[in-house]
């Protein structure tokens, strides 16, 4: 089975439980809000490595993508109370780590257009797809 063909969810879960044994998380991440939008930070136990399964998973997908657009793409809409509710960006410093650390392990390579996976990302991505 492909990265395409595979239900996101159940890949994103797979790869994130592949990358608790190798990416470490940082103390603060569980003090910090995941953007400008969040009321308070994350709950879940193993959001950072979702996250960063699901980043890796749009590197395989899009190519060459930056911070700043991964921010736009992890935003949400924030509630600013009576008046109508706008776009917010995610927050910068969470990707970036992530990616630094992909990149320490060798996941992940800078381009000139933005960060793309590695031969041994695509290669693990590809592993997590056909056991699903």
């Amino acid at each position: 089975m492909h990265v395409n063909e595979s239900d996101p969810k159940v890949l994103i879960a797979k790869l994130a439980d592949r990358l608790k044994k190798e990416l470490p998380k940082p103390d603060w991440v569980d003090y910090v809000k995941a953007g400008v939008y969040a009321e308070r930070p994350p709950e879940q136990e193993d959001f950072w490595w979702i996250r960063a399964a699901s980043i890796m998973r749009k590197l395989y997908l899009d190519g060459a993508i930056g911070v700043s657009r991964l921010r736009r793409l992890y935003g949400r809409r924030k509630k600013r109370g009576v008046k109508p509710e706008h776009r917010a960006k995610a927050g910068g410093k969470i990707i970036r780590s992530i990616l630094q650390g992909l990149e320490k392990l060798g996941y992940v390579e800078k381009s000139k257009k933005g960060r793309i996976l590695s031969s041994k990302g695509r290669s693990l991505l590809d592993q997590v797809a056909k056991e699903i």
